[in-house]
């Protein structure tokens, strides 16, 4: 019986050292189709868990977090293996700057508290299709600087995007993501945190809730692949 029990204890601990914290910070681009969960049922696939605790609100900005003051309150119960960052396309000078200084705050922040940093490079709205350079420019630029880690959504979404043919990843708004945009964003973000499972694995009717089109699906995951390759 006290072996039986050691094993059990010995393999609850394991267990919980299996799992991932995550932080997501951001707006409505993360919290549309709560993308965070879906994060988490992708990781269910591959038998991994993921935990996720979302600081999301309407139009808001990394400095809007900051002066709220719940995201250093967050980090700084040290529960969190990443923190997720999100703003708006922040392709302009002004963005990347937001991006840059308020990102370094964060990181200080983060790294005081044993947690990774991660960028969620987003895309802009159809509207504003032409800035997409910018938005990914200004994303790896804030990234590489910051020494964190960067979900490459936006050039991912980009690449995607140029076959017309295949599912939208935007909403009719224009802007904010459709189901299969929020899990090419999933998807590449369960990638960032775990870049040596092989996100082939994954079926596409595993993925029915957000797709509906196997196409798609496929060509989500070879781009993803793609990205790994050139890393």
């Amino acid at each position: 019986m006290r072996f039986i029990w050691i094993l059990f204890l010995s393999l609850s601990i394991y267990s919980q050292d299996k799992s991932k914290q995550v932080l997501f910070v951001g707006n409505s681009l993360t919290y549309t189709n709560d993308l965070p969960k879906i994060v988490e049922q992708i990781a269910s696939n591959f038998n991994e868990t993921i935990t996720t605790t979302s600081l999301c609100y309407p139009n808001y900005a990394l400095i809007d977090h900051w002066n709220d003051g719940k995201l250093q309150k967050y980090i700084k119960t040290g529960k969190f293996d990443y923190v997720i960052i999100q703003q708006g396309p922040s392709s302009q000078n002004d963005g990347r700057q937001m991006l840059l200084s308020d990102g370094a705050k964060i990181k200080a922040l983060c790294e005081e508290h044993g947690s990774q940093l991660v960028y969620f490079m987003v895309w802009p709205s159809k509207n504003y299709y032409y800035t997409f350079d910018g938005v990914i420019a200004n994303h790896k630029f804030a990234a590489k600087q910051n020494k964190a880690l960067l979900c490459p959504v936006g050039v991912i979404w980009k690449t995607y995007d140029a076959n017309k043919a295949l599912e939208n990843l935007y909403s009719v708004d224009g802007f904010h993501p459709s189901k299969a945009g929020s899990f090419l964003a999933a998807l590449t973000i369960f990638n960032t945190i775990y870049p040596n499972k092989n996100i082939s694995d994954l079926s596409f009717k595993s993925s029915k809730t957000w797709m509906t089109n196997k196409k798609s699906f496929d060509t989500i995951i070879e781009l993803i692949n793609n990205q790994n390759q050139k890393k």
